[in-house]
């Protein structure tokens, strides 16, 4: 378990945060380290795997023209997903990423180990690349690390 999940949580309940995830490369990981912490259904709400491009257009209303113009794995398409993990009106704060965990699904352009995380709100988000070593496991668990600690500075800065 992510040592600042606890920490979270606090946050989360104190600030009247309900959270939600939108997950490509992770596959659901964030959202299950969030609800090993009993008690977590007060704080989050939901998690929405969307491994492919249609999947993120039909679930969280991603233009299938961004994904064709800006690539799944980039600034603009994962804050379109926290926008859309948030506009059920379910959530307030999503965490969405996508990348390409390895070991194949790499390029030139985005090599394998590259990340987009986002973190907001439908009216705000932040965005930040990362490109993480090693292999496939590692990439994922250094996603799910970094997203949680993400969620935590947007909620003690807003």
């Amino acid at each position: 378990m992510p040592s600042e999940l606890p920490r979270l949580a606090q946050l989360a309940q104190a600030g009247g945060w309900v959270l939600a995830t939108a997950e490509s490369c992770t596959g659901g990981a964030i959202a299950e380290a969030l609800t090993r912490l009993p008690g977590s259904s007060q704080w989050f709400s939901h998690g929405v795997v969307c491994y492919s491009n249609q999947a993120k257009s039909h679930w969280l209303e991603v233009p299938p023209s961004l994904l064709e113009t800006q690539g799944a794995v980039s600034e603009a398409v994962v804050k379109a997903m926290v926008q859309g993990a948030c506009q059920t009106g379910m959530a307030n704060l999503a965490v969405a990423v996508s990348g390409v965990a390895g070991p194949g699904g790499g390029s030139v352009k985005t090599p394998v180990g590259s990340v987009w995380l986002a973190w907001g709100n439908a009216q705000q988000q932040a965005a930040q690349a990362f490109l993480f070593k090693g292999d496939r496991q590692a990439v994922r668990e250094a996603s799910v690390n970094v997203a949680i600690r993400g969620l935590i500075d947007f909620m003690e800065k807003n």
